[in-house]
């Protein structure tokens, strides 16, 4: 399917698909950061949609245009993302500095004041007593359950209110180029459609446009990870365990990534190589506000994502772990049993068989990411975009196939044979 005609049929109806789901989103949504994402992410993925039918039908005319290769469609996805993921954010950005406070989802506020408090106080948590004196309203916001490294993101906030402080404008640019990392890692191992694929599964792709321009945080952890993938595919595992530690320190969905990573690189006598970036960058980044406020630390990174804190986490999409922990009897036990069950299947797979290959490795935290997402009590729609991604790359990490030696062998003349 990918392959008829350039890929630019999938191309089209990717678009086209995105575009309604826009449009829906834009009329449905309860969210209101959601409802402005969608009124102007279906225009550019109609624009999209548009190109691609145009260069479906070059295609056709003269399967060898300029205008319907790679490029022209790698183009097209350039275009794509910048009006259904960066337009977004700029707009947003700027109405919520204009007086909007519905032009951002929780987690802008939260990382943003944990870059505030960064600089305040040294450590991004605010502890049990603090969070418990803040109002019933906003104690939600009290918490940042994310790793100290996203703090970061939120310190251009706090020294200056202005649009392109927005946390998620920063979340874009990391994302940009820590992808543009990863490409070029690829670029010359990788055959040109695949790769263009890859890159669309973690830029147009609606679960990753949405995201970033609503709330952001997950994108620059899931290119940290792709850029980890990427290096593997190059083979160099020290790289990739300082991409996959840098994403570690910003959220805890990167560590199952750098596990399997771990038996990657230990298969390749490398694991000391990528332990070091891998698991010394996250402990780095803990070490702060561990010594500043340890009780802070685990109120927030472990108590609260745990359900153990003074409020719930929103995270309540109706996967199954979700509707076991919330419809059975003993239910929440239930779904942490499957939970540890999942996990330990994947465990010993990886012991018995380690994976060999960056697309391997892909494969099994694509697929381990989507069980646990689809058993965990509290999760949300939004984490898909790290399996999917995860999945669609597994090709793009894998060498691109030599030409058929017999095949240039037959064509070539008596004199190139000689």
């Amino acid at each position: 399917m990918d392959g008829a005609a350039g890929g630019l049929p999938l191309d089209l109806g990717l678009y086209a698909a995105s575009a309604a789901f826009a449009g829906i989103t834009a009329v449905t949504s309860t969210l209101p950061p959601h409802r402005a994402w969608g009124a102007v992410a279906g225009i550019g993925y109609l624009v999209a949609a548009l190109l691609a039918t145009g260069q479906l039908l070059t295609h056709r005319r003269r399967p060898d245009s300029p205008l319907a290769g790679t490029t022209a469609r790698a183009a097209v996805t350039a275009l794509a993302w910048t009006t259904t993921a960066l337009l977004p954010i700029g707009w947003q950005a700027a109405q919520r500095s204009a007086g909007r406070t519905d032009r951002a989802q929780e987690e802008v506020v939260v990382v943003e004041h944990s870059g505030a408090r960064l600089l305040q106080d040294g450590t991004p948590y605010l502890g049990h007593d603090a969070i418990a004196a803040l109002p019933p309203g906003e104690q939600l916001l009290g918490y940042t359950p994310y790793q100290p490294g996203m703090a970061l993101f939120g310190l251009p906030r706090a020294a200056l209110d202005a649009w392109w402080t927005d946390a998620r404008v920063w979340f874009a640019l990391a994302t940009a180029l820590t992808l543009a990392l990863a490409v070029r890692a690829l670029r010359d191992r990788t055959a040109n459609g695949v790769l263009l694929r890859a890159v669309q599964a973690a830029t147009v792709l609606p679960v990753c446009a949405l995201t970033l321009a609503t709330g952001g945080d997950d994108l620059p952890v899931l290119a940290l990870c792709l850029l980890a993938l990427a290096h593997a595919a190059a083979g160099h595992p020290g790289r990739a365990g300082i991409a996959v530690g840098l994403a570690g320190a910003l959220k805890l969905f990167a560590w199952p990534i750098a596990l399997v990573l771990l038996f990657w690189a230990v298969t390749r006598r490398a694991g000391g190589r990528f332990a070091v970036g891998a698991f010394g960058l996250p402990a780095a980044a803990l070490l702060p506000a561990l010594l500043v406020d340890h009780d802070a630390l685990v109120e927030n990174v472990l108590r609260f994502p745990l359900g153990q804190g003074l409020v719930t986490s929103p995270a309540q999409s109706p996967f199954p772990g979700h509707l076991i922990a919330t419809g059975l009897p003993a239910g929440r036990a239930v779904a942490a049993g499957l939970l540890v069950a999942a996990g330990l299947a994947i465990a010993v797979h990886l012991l018995r068989h380690p994976p060999r290959t960056a697309a391997a490795s892909a494969l099994v935290c694509g697929y381990g990411l989507l069980a646990a997402i689809a058993l965990m009590p509290t999760t949300r729609f939004g984490y898909l975009l790290y399996p999917l991604a995860l999945l669609v790359w597994a090709p793009a990490l894998r060498p691109a196939e030599p030409e058929n030696p017999s095949s240039v062998d037959s064509a070539a003349g008596p004199a190139d044979r000689a």
